[in-house]
């Protein structure tokens, strides 16, 4: 097996080395049908985390040009990986998402197309990152602000 894709896959994906080796495995080398590969692993892990309490967590503040702000809740199990740069990615990136498309509720939100990857879902984003922290993740709430509304 080829040391340098397993390095490209672990980089691009952050999933771990044997998870690599297995999707590189399977996908009979193609870097493209692993990463697919360890997405729905991924989405395998996150359906047996679903019922795990979430206690933890962290709540994101985002402001864009000051005409619009965001605040949303996103719940883990643990405060050691509420701390992970991989964590705070996520939630910067669910206000974003927020602050763009003005969702009314978590399900609507959970729904819609991810605005930097249209190929997928928030869901969808979700449940990468759980399956590549190994925790649970929940959105517990958002508030969307803008000036003049």
């Amino acid at each position: 097996m080829d040391l340098e894709l397993i390095k490209k896959l672990r980089q691009d994906s952050g999933a771990g080395i044997a998870d690599c080796k297995e999707a590189l495995s399977e996908s009979g080398g193609d870097i493209n049908k692993a990463k697919e590969y360890l997405k729905q692993k991924g989405f395998d892990k996150a359906s047996t985390k679903g019922e795990r309490a979430t206690k933890a967590g962290i709540v994101d503040v985002y402001s864009h040009g000051g005409k619009v702000g965001v605040m949303v809740e996103l719940l883990c199990e643990t405060d050691f990986v509420a701390r992970t740069e991989d964590f705070k990615n996520l939630a910067h990136e669910l206000s974003l998402q927020i602050a763009s498309m003005n969702p009314s509720s978590v399900e609507e939100l959970l729904s819609q197309e991810y605005i930097r990857e249209t190929d997928q879902t928030i869901d969808q984003l979700v449940k990468s990152a759980i399956g590549k922290l190994g925790e649970n993740i929940q959105v517990g709430r958002f508030e969307r602000i803008a000036l003049g509304e």
